[in-house]
């Protein structure tokens, strides 16, 4: 991750309404740059970071015509936010009250937000809890269904990874196990993806986040029907919505896409090529597809 650039952002904190000290990335470009312009509020996936939003905060940011200004959230127990001691708290209602408050301290009222696979089920809450908040949705490779294979997958993946010594061998180790999905990243990518991922912590680079999440994974019996969201996805319907879906995600399949643009006429689509569960939305053709939303509403 090029944190060379970290005079593009600034490092803010604000107080959870249960006491938490939770982080946030502001990608400001300025008010006169950004006026008139919707700011946009990224929300990454379970256990990732504000981090991840990096490449693409600065493009947005820095957008030579239309500059925006960009927020990157940590949830509660990830990146530089607190964990949480009650570890039930980590739910998605409660990190869309996480969000909600996150607005209200940057006193923003109106937003258009991008939801990365978590992120985007906080979304489908987001947009029932405080509809004014949400002015366009962004999904990132997920929908009102998650595919359990694909959330197998993860809970798999994260449960069992071995840890890296050096930064080096982490971006290694993830395209030995994610290269399959995704065949068009180049080894910057895999590097800044594993800069996005992890911390040193007395020497020994560990994910950047509280453990318990991933842990929660392993108590869901996947003989039971994966609960849905379609009440909730009713809430984009007045909506601009985007869903974005890696080719080759198991976790957001094609099948889905199609149900929900049969709940959605306006829904935009935009398929990834060479790419899995998530696509980075920094990379083609995300990005212009994203570029070109934003710049509609």
């Amino acid at each position: 991750m090029d944190d060379t650039n970290s005079q593009a952002f600034q490092d803010r904190t604000y107080i959870s309404s249960d006491g938490l000290t939770l982080h946030l990335r502001d990608y400001d470009p300025g008010s006169e740059a950004a006026e008139g312009r919707l700011p946009v509020i990224c929300l990454a996936g379970l256990t990732r970071n504000s981090r991840d939003f990096h490449q693409l905060a600065l493009i947005l940011s820095r957008d030579p015509v239309a500059p925006r200004r960009v927020i990157a959230l940590d949830y509660r127990g990830r990146g530089l936010s607190d964990w949480d001691e009650n570890k039930a708290n980590y739910n998605l209602a409660v990190e869309a009250r996480d969000v909600i408050e996150a607005c209200a301290y940057l006193n923003i009222d109106r937003a258009a937000f991008i939801g990365t696979s978590r992120g985007g089920l906080i979304l489908h809450l987001l947009a029932g809890m405080k509809s004014d908040l949400v002015a366009a949705a962004v999904l990132n490779d997920i929908g009102p269904i998650i595919e359990a294979e694909g959330l197998m997958k993860i809970r798999d993946d994260l449960n069992a990874a071995r840890l890296p010594h050096d930064m080096e061998e982490a971006a290694a180790l993830l395209k030995q196990r994610q290269g399959a999905d995704f065949p068009v990243l180049s080894d910057s990518d895999w590097a800044e993806m594993a800069a996005a991922i992890y911390r040193d912590v007395d020497g020994q680079l560990v994910p950047d986040v509280d453990p318990a999440i991933a842990k929660q994974l392993l108590s869901i019996d996947f003989t039971k029907p994966v609960p849905d969201l379609w009440a909730q996805y009713e809430n984009f319907e007045p909506l601009p919505l985007m869903a974005v879906r890696g080719e080759n995600s198991a976790l957001l399949s094609e099948s889905m896409v199609t149900a929900m643009a049969g709940r959605h006429a306006g829904l935009k689509i935009v398929r990834v090529p060479g790419q899995g569960h998530p696509p980075l939305l920094h990379l083609e053709p995300a990005l212009q597809s994203i570029r070109s939303f934003l710049a509609a509403i």
